[in-house]
């Protein structure tokens, strides 16, 4: 990924933000040359990114053992608009733009068939989404021959973590007014996304 010094996220911001965006896209290429990509709930940890497909889903069989993968963790994105700018009523050489935030990982893939390392798997993930609800779910709530059942179903599947590549988009070439500009740009458009940029937005020109 193209990370100009302005755009690098922080090392330390890295991990807050993939506990805050907990599914990615991975992307492998099978044998024939031909990218796939599949959409995954992860949990991130020692240096491991673990998830599982359907076993339905051919991406998985299509995995070489240890072949290179890169998953891929975004935030929200938005088009900015350079009405917005201060700029633009100054002199006008403004142009539009997009800003987002990313984080790639990348390292080789093992896949397992194995249900024991599904459950645990599986129990991670859960207890991630569960543990700060009142009256929370868990694995063991379900009749234990069930789950052995829905196991079946799923493969795990995990990426070493070789490299981190982050990167946030956030108008850091920008003069405050002009950022000041987008953020108020953005927070009068409809739908979430425009909201989020423009709080990682504010997040940033507060650092």
């Amino acid at each position: 990924m193209y990370v100009p010094h302005l755009n690098a996220m922080a090392d330390a911001d890295v991990g807050p933000f993939l506990a805050a965006h907990p599914a990615g896209h991975l992307v492998t290429v099978g044998p024939d040359g031909r990218p796939d990509v599949t959409l995954l709930p992860l949990v991130v940890n020692e240096g491991r990114v673990l998830a599982h497909f359907a076993r339905a889903n051919d991406h998985w069989r299509r995995i070489a053992p240890g072949s290179a993968g890169l998953v891929v963790v975004t935030a929200a994105d938005a088009y900015i608009s350079p009405s917005w700018y201060a700029s633009k009523a100054e002199h006008g050489r403004v142009v539009p733009t997009w800003n987002y935030s990313e984080v790639q990982l990348s390292g080789a893939v093992t896949v397992h068939d194995d249900p024991e390392w599904v459950r645990d798997m599986v129990t991670r993930l859960t207890d991630r989404h569960e543990s700060h609800r009142a009256g929370r779910w868990a694995v063991t709530d379900a009749p234990d021959r069930y789950v052995t059942g829905q196991l079946r179903a799923i493969i795990g599947v995990e990426l070493a973590i070789e490299s981190v590549s982050a990167k946030a988009k956030l108008s850091q070439n920008r003069s405050d007014a002009d950022r000041e500009g987008a953020i108020a740009g953005l927070s009068r458009e409809p739908g979430h996304a425009a909201h989020d940029v423009a709080d990682a937005m504010r997040a940033a020109l507060g650092d």
